[in-house]
């Protein structure tokens, strides 16, 4: 019998779901998302955020394996962090990178940016037990980080933790769904 990816018994259990409920299902994922956008991740950071996304960057690839898709900025000069969490989310939500990861001074306006993208479930987390729970609990699929809030190391264990935990499903998969409903309208 052929190994089935977590993210297809994923989308299975989303269209269940949605059909059980009567509800609209979410958006197919882009066909990139089968099988190498497991283990890719996209990356993306406002000036502020501009210096920890580079290390973030190597650590990503070189300490936790994963493939990097950097949605940028690529330098310190002011640009507004909306466009790039918004890039962060949109790979994210098409599947073409599993997870994504962005940065800004306090990491609020980048999570509330990416939060704006449907099917992003974004988490501002600033230490390890914010980081699991927003994966175990809400399967977040987008971490923002505040710069001027964690520093390198925090940083890096917070992603580290954030890539490799997984989502708990159960009791969780039903609020999970409550809340993608909310962002398709049908919620209460």
């Amino acid at each position: 019998m052929p190994e089935v990816h977590e993210s297809e018994v994923r989308r299975l259990v989303r269209e269940a779901v949605d059909r059980a409920l009567g509800t609209e299902p979410a958006p197919a994922a882009h066909p990139a998302a089968a099988g190498p956008a497991e283990r890719r991740v996209a990356l993306g950071a406002d000036h502020g955020g501009f210096e920890l996304k580079e290390a973030l960057k190597q650590y990503v690839v070189e300490e936790l394996g994963w493939e990097v898709h950097d949605c940028g900025t690529h330098s310190t000069d002011a640009v507004d962090y909306p466009d790039y969490a918004a890039a962060v989310a949109r790979e994210v939500a098409a599947g073409r990178c599993a997870l994504g990861v962005v940065v800004d001074a306090a990491g609020i306006g980048s999570a509330m940016a990416a939060n704006k993208i449907p099917g992003v479930r974004c988490a501002v987390c600033h230490d390890d037990r914010t980081a699991i729970n927003g994966r175990e609990h809400n399967d977040a699929n987008v971490l923002s980080l505040g710069a001027r809030i964690v520093n390198r190391g925090l940083a890096q264990r917070l992603v580290r933790l954030f890539l490799t935990t997984p989502f708990a499903g159960g009791r969780h998969e039903r609020r999970v769904q409550k809340i993608m409903a909310l962002e398709r309208g049908s919620g209460r």
